[in-house]
């Protein structure tokens, strides 16, 4: 959780409600009874409205997916200083919307990046943003990728996890646009360069051959072009 635990049970308003799925709130007030959340609960404000997730997890529909698309991130931000990873970080985006991705790779605030830290929370739209979702109904395609778009979200990756498909769609002009691989089957990210991956070989579960696919990004020369801007640029 990115909010300090253990949380309070009380506030220096009294006793603090508990967070329902379905309710109204301002960011603020979300945050409040967030915060006198237990803390294995994981909760979200979509477009002023509570979303609950709480345990259990499946593991080979979330938590092992999960874990591959975070060490795929992983060896990217290692390769590239000035990137940072976020698992699971909560991301205030407007007044009504804040979300805890599963993933995401922004660039940092002393580098040029969009996004800062406010109470250790991240404030604004990263650039990358990763979501594992059972399926095309989930909310992920729907009212989460409308404020990812609305809020400026330049490249948004689904992995449909029951439908075995991986949706990566681009920030063209303010509207998302779907991704296709290239004749390679590759996709290749448009803001990270350098952050290559063959989807089917993730979806596969090969491992080797997505860490392979990305050392073949990361050695080209537009990751070091890339690395060097984020140099000059650090304040």
């Amino acid at each position: 959780m990115s909010l300090a635990t253990p949380r309070p049970r009380e506030s220096l308003l009294g006793p603090v409600p508990l967070l329902h799925s379905g309710d109204r709130l301002t960011r603020d007030e979300f945050e409040r009874r967030y915060n006198a959340t237990p803390a294995h609960i994981r909760a979200e404000l979509v477009e002023g409205i509570v979303y609950v997730m709480g345990p259990p997890v499946s593991e080979p529909y979330h938590g092992r997916p999960h874990g591959r698309f975070i060490t795929w991130l992983g060896i990217y931000e290692i390769y590239t200083p000035g990137v940072s990873i976020g698992d699971n970080a909560s991301v205030r985006l407007d007044s009504e919307n804040e979300f805890q991705p599963d993933a995401l790779l922004r660039v940092v605030p002393e580098c040029g990046g969009r996004t800062r830290l406010l109470d250790n929370i991240i404030e604004g739209a990263p650039e990358f943003v990763a979501e594992i979702s059972a399926s095309s109904a989930s909310y992920d395609l729907g009212d989460k990728l409308k404020v990812y778009r609305r809020t400026g979200v330049r490249e948004y990756v689904v992995w449909r996890t029951w439908d075995r498909a991986i949706d990566w769609f681009v920030l063209r002009d303010g509207k998302f646009e779907l991704q296709k691989p290239d004749a390679a089957g590759l996709h290749k990210s448009e803001v990270f360069p350098g952050l290559w991956l063959d989807p089917a070989a993730l979806l596969a579960g090969e491992g080797m051959r997505v860490m392979e696919i990305l050392q073949q990004g990361i050695a080209t020369a537009e990751h070091a072009r890339f690395v060097e801007l984020l140099k000059q640029r650090r304040v």
